[in-house]
């Protein structure tokens, strides 16, 4: 199952607020790794959700292009 931008976003705020609470320097550590990762992961997402789209339209494009042909 594809995992989305929200997903992603909402585990890097929820890694960042752990961060934030954190007392310990290596828990802190930790989450900031964590929340980096998460926002790479969404960043990722995002980037395939937009390339999904611009593929979906040149391919209904070509669909029509091809109906027109025929």
């Amino acid at each position: 199952m594809a995992q989305t931008y929200e997903f992603y976003s909402e585990r890097a705020d929820e890694a960042a607020a752990l961060a934030e609470k954190a007392t310990l320097d290596n828990v802190r550590d930790r989450e900031l790794r964590s929340e980096k990762t998460w926002r790479g992961l969404a960043e990722q997402a995002r980037k395939t959700a937009e390339e999904r789209v611009k593929a979906d339209a040149v391919r209904a494009e070509r669909r029509a292009a091809e109906s027109m042909i025929s």
